[in-house]
């Protein structure tokens, strides 16, 4: 069986359709998931290959692969190694932006609303960057997450 191209989201399913739904899932970890074309594997051993449009981002957690009446094949997305930094002040989250930017360092910002429940700013696991917030005295906390987006390589020039 060959995908090419998501049948909608979970969560945008009504509780009651998606108490019905028999789901199957594929993890993807934050590389796989912005793949266009592979093979994968879903916990029941099914396979199927994604062979996605030229223009494809990336799945996301709850896409729906395949859909066959109450049968689904859905994508989980596997919790990201990641420091979430919870800056004091605008001055201090300005200074770490900076200082990340300059090391080339994707992050991802989310506010109040996110499930973080707080403004942070979150950046995949490094240990230098562990090591910087240490010594700047700027909070934060090491966990795995589910990212709603796959952090990717920042491309550059100088």
């Amino acid at each position: 069986m060959i995908v090419s191209e998501i049948s909608g989201n979970v969560a945008d399913l009504s509780a009651s359709e998606r108490a019905t739904l028999n789901i199957d899932y594929v993890s993807f970890d934050n590389e796989a998931r912005m793949k266009r074309v592979q093979r994968v594997q879903a916990e029941s051993g099914k396979e199927i290959a994604l062979r996605f449009a030229l223009g494809f981002r990336e799945v996301r957690d709850g896409d729906i692969l395949v859909r066959d009446g109450d049968e689904a094949i859905v994508v989980k997305i596997d919790p990201t190694d990641v420091l979430v930094i919870k800056p004091r002040t605008i001055r201090e989250m300005g200074v770490v932006a900076h200082t990340l930017g300059n090391r080339h360092m994707q992050a991802q910002f989310f506010d109040e609303n996110s499930h973080f429940g707080q403004p942070v700013m979150v950046v995949r696991y490094d240990h230098t960057v562990e090591h910087y917030l240490e010594h700047v005295e700027v909070p934060f906390e090491r966990g795995d997450h589910v990212m709603p987006e796959a952090f990717r390589h920042a491309e550059h020039t100088h």
